[in-house]
C-alpha cells in the first residue's frame, strides 16, 4: 500500500482526495506542516506528495526517500524547489487550467472596482451619505483606458477577451508568446518599457520566477505612466511592496487592487490595509465551488497516476 501525504491544505477536509486515492487502497495522510522540521517528518516515507503553500525546499526534498511525484494544488509552483526536485529525479506537477475563468473574472471585477470607485461609493452610502464619494476625475471609462497585460498565458488571454467587450486598448508584454498570437487576440505586442510608459492600467498575470520577481521595482514603478493603476492577481513577489506603498502615497500610482501580496497575510500594520485607493483580497481570486473541486480532483488523480507508474501530465521541472 502506497502512502500519499498532503503537506497542507485550506479545505474543510480531504474527503475528495480520499475518494480518489483510497479506492485503489492507498493511505492518505493530511498535515498542516509549514516548518522544515515538520515537513521533513511528514514526507520522509511518502510515495506521493501533494502540497498547497508549504515551502518544499531542497532540504525537504532531500528527505523524500521514495516519492514518485510532488503535486502542487494550483498553477504556480514557486513554493517548490524545482531544481532540487529535478536533481532528485522527482517530477513536479501543477494544475494549470482549473481557475482560468475565476481569475479572469476577478481581474475585471478589480479593474471595474477601482476605475468606477465602487468601494468608496458603497462605503459612502453605508456611512449615511449621498452623492459622489470621490472627485469626479477619479472615475474612469474603460473604453478610454489602455490596459497593459503582463503575461499572456491562459489567464492573460481571457482577461484580454473580456476587455475586448469594454473596447479598451490592450498592450501585452510576454517574451514567450509570438507577436502574431498576441495580434490575433486583438492586442498589441510591446516591450515592458513601452507597456509601463503607455498603460493606464497594468495587470500582472505571469508566474513568479527569477526573471519576474520584483518586476515592479522602484526603478520600473518610476517608469509607469503617472496616475497608473496596478492590478495583481498572480503572485505577491512580482511587486516590491514598499515601493508600491511609496508610489501610492505619492500619487504616482493612483490606485491598486491586490489579491496577492508580499508578504501574505498582509501585515496588520501595513498601510495597504487602510489606503482608500487600494482594494485588497486574501488570495481568493481562484475560488469557486467548481474550480476548487477540479483542483482537488486533478491533484489527487495525478498522485494516483504516479503510483500506477503512468506518464504524468503537467510536469513543470522536466522529469519524465
Amino acid at each position: 500500500m502506497a502512502r500519499v501525504v498532503v503537506t497542507d491544505y485550506t479545505f474543510p477536509s480531504l474527503e475528495i482526495e480520499e475518494g480518489i486515492l483510497k479506492t485503489p487502497g492507498h493511505e492518505l495522510a493530511g498535515f498542516q506542516a509549514r516548518s522544515a522540521e515538520t515537513l521533513i517528518a511528514a514526507v520522509a516515507d511518502a510515495d506521493a506528495v501533494i502540497t498547497q503553500f508549504a515551502p518544499i525546499t531542497a532540504e525537504v526534498i532531500a528527505a523524500m526517500k521514495q516519492a514518485r511525484v510532488i503535486v502542487r494544488y494550483g498553477i504556480g509552483v514557486d513554493n517548490v524547489d524545482l531544481a532540487a526536485a529535478r536533481s532528485a529525479g522527482i517530477p513536479v506537477c501543477n494544475v494549470p487550467d482549473y481557475c482560468i475563468d475565476e481569475v479572469a473574472d476577478h481581474t475585471l471585477a478589480f479593474i471595474l472596482s477601482v476605475t468606477r470607485q465602487v468601494v468608496p461609493n458603497a462605503l459612502h452610502i453605508r456611512d449615511g451619505k449621498w452623492g459622489l464619494a470621490t472627485p469626479l476625475d477619479q472615475l474612469r471609462t474603460l473604453r478610454d483606458q489602455t490596459v497593459g497585460i503582463v503575461g499572456f498565458g491562459r489567464i492573460g488571454r481571457e482577461v484580454a477577451a473580456r476587455l475586448k467587450a469594454f473596447k479598451s486598448r490592450c498592450l501585452v508584454f510576454d517574451p514567450m508568446v509570438a507577436s502574431e498570437a498576441i495580434r490575433a487576440a486583438g492586442c498589441e505586442a510591446v516591450s515592458l518599457d513601452e507597456l509601463l510608459a503607455s498603460a493606464d492600467i497594468v495587470t500582472l498575470h505571469c508566474p513568479s520566477t527569477a526573471q519576474t520577481r520584483k518586476l515592479l521595482s522602484p526603478q520600473t514603478i518610476a517608469r509607469l505612466k503617472p496616475g497608473a493603476i496596478v492590478i495583481n492577481l498572480a503572485r505577491g513577489d512580482l511587486i516590491d511592496t514598499p515601493a508600491l506603498v511609496s508610489a501610492l502615497e505619492s500619487g504616482h500610482i493612483s490606485a491598486a487592487a491586490l489579491d496577492v501580496c508580499d508578504p501574505e497575510p498582509i501585515p496588520a500594520d501595513s498601510p495597504l490595509r487602510k489606503m482608500p485607493q487600494v482594494v485588497c483580497a486574501s488570495h481568493i481570486a481562484s475560488a469557486s465551488p467548481k474550480a476548487v473541486r477540479t483542483l482537488r480532483e486533478t491533484a489527487a488523480s495525478i498522485a494516483a497516476a504516479a503510483l500506477r507508474g503512468e506518464k504524468l501530465p503537467n510536469v513543470v521541472n522536466g522529469v519524465e
